[in-house]
């Protein structure tokens, strides 16, 4: 498994916007979006190409192009859905797929609630996108259940991670085809299993507290 804190001035200043709690949902979606391209350039870094041959205006040369099957994006609902379209802006052919998976709040154990994935992964390269790495929890099984179906790597894209959700993962996955990318790795977990000193909760600073 290999881990990445991206170390880059506008990734630290969109972060710090993101974690002043008193940025609206609006500005908070925007910034999320903008982020996310910046982390995936760095996530990217080894997708698989091929040469091809194409024909500007002036003669034929060789470019680059993805390979087949094309890379799988998967946004771990709800939070992961405000970090798409920061991806499929970078990423505009890959496919994408849904992941919907819980953390109970009392028992921290994860759920697997809705997915909408093929049923054979077998060679795909799949990136992830869930904003906080907090117990580890989450991705530790959404990883899982990727791979059960075939996938190839899984890199994860988040904005923030703590230090234990990190380490859980090490423990079980340490020697897969794993890569997290994030932009902070934070102090530590609360009592409550909230990153400190995180930004909050992603979900209900992207979109709202339903009532």
């Amino acid at each position: 498994m290999r881990v990445l804190e991206v170390d880059h001035p506008l990734v630290a200043h969109k972060l710090t916007v993101l974690r002043d709690k008193t940025t609206p949902s609006p500005v908070f979606r925007q910034l999320t979006e903008e982020l996310v391209t910046l982390l995936a350039y760095e996530a990217t870094r080894d997708v698989r190409t091929e040469p091809v041959e194409i024909e500007t205006p002036v003669t034929l040369t060789i470019g680059t192009a993805f390979t087949k099957p094309t890379p799988l994006v998967v946004p771990i609902l709800r939070a992961g859905l405000g970090m798409l379209e920061g991806m499929t802006k970078l990423v505009p052919t890959a496919e994408v797929g849904f992941l919907g998976m819980a953390r109970n709040e009392e028992t921290l154990d994860v759920i697997t609630y809705a997915e909408r994935l093929p049923a054979d992964l077998t060679g795909r390269q799949v990136f992830v996108l869930d904003p906080m790495l907090a117990t580890g929890g989450t991705l530790r099984e959404a990883i899982k259940f990727l791979f059960a179906r075939g996938a190839a790597d899984v890199t994860c894209i988040c904005l923030l991670a703590a230090p234990e959700g990190l380490q859980a993962l090490r423990d079980e996955l340490e020697d897969t085809n794993v890569s997290i990318v994030v932009a902070s790795i934070d102090e530590r977990l609360n009592e409550k299993a909230y990153i400190v000193p995180g930004l909050g909760d992603a979900g209900d600073r992207l979109y709202g507290v339903a009532g």
